[in-house]
């Protein structure tokens, strides 16, 4: 049983929910869709990974700290952290799982890869999550892997990474060619990130794969809602 968090409940939902339920019927719609997140956090890709499917959801924000560590939290997600998304008593963690999750289970939002993407979708999709993530934070925090640690690192080096980060990034305007898919939101969002906070070097290449997926109106009113909400709920910096 999942426990019950009220405490600074904000309901929001997408522009095209109404859109959503013509076009996808009433699959799962009578399920409740709950996005625990705070605006300073990697909620941002489940954010915009919500708005891209078109699908109402309700939000609840949960400030760091008690709000986070609390036993009405923990109950949904063990290791005190957002996101978290409950989809009836399914619950999912990690922003790659909510977007794969997200793309699978509402797959008429066209997220998800057709048959002849499946290998340059998941690729990216887990190599956004574990090498690219690993290696951005590593360098964030001064720590870069020794000679002989290299091999156990799981990305090598920064050099290693980026080289094969560039490699997913060159032949074509998105991950899968020319289709839109959720492994951009999850990419395209460690990119945008790394490029804003300097962990990853500027190029033109990774500039304009940022710039077309800012773009996208998705994008954009993920961005505003939790730029919205960046005064009630964003700390300076999280400490949990």
């Amino acid at each position: 049983m999942l426990a019950s968090f009220t405490q600074n409940q904000v309901d929001t939902t997408t522009a095209g929910a109404e859109q959503y339920k013509n076009i996808f019927g009433e699959i799962r719609m009578s399920e409740a869709l709950v996005f625990y997140t705070n605006p300073m956090s990697r909620g941002r890709i489940a954010r915009w990974m919500l708005e891209e499917t078109g699908v109402a959801y309700e939000t609840r924000y949960i400030r760091y700290g008690e709000e986070m560590q609390a036993t009405a939290f923990t109950d949904i997600n063990p290791m005190g952290k957002v996101p978290a998304l409950v989809h009836g008593q399914d619950v999912v963690t990690e922003c790659a799982a909510i977007c794969a999750y997200l793309a699978d289970v509402f797959e008429g939002a066209g997220l998800g890869p057709k048959p002849n993407e499946r290998a340059k979708y998941f690729r990216a999709l887990f190599f956004a999550a574990g090498p690219v993530e690993q290696a951005t934070t590593n360098k964030a925090m001064g720590v870069s892997p020794k000679e002989d640690q290299k091999a156990m690192s799981g990305y090598g080096d920064f050099d290693r990474m980026l080289n094969g980060l560039q490699h997913l990034l060159g032949e074509g305007p998105y991950i899968c060619g020319e289709r839109f898919t959720a492994a951009d939101v999850y990419l395209g969002s460690q990119i945008g990130w790394g490029l804003q906070f300097g962990t990853l070097p500027a190029n033109p290449v990774m500039e304009a794969y940022r710039d077309r997926l800012q773009g996208r109106g998705a994008w954009k009113r993920a961005d505003e809602l939790d730029n919205a909400a960046m005064a009630e709920f964003g700390p300076a910096m999280p400490d949990s």
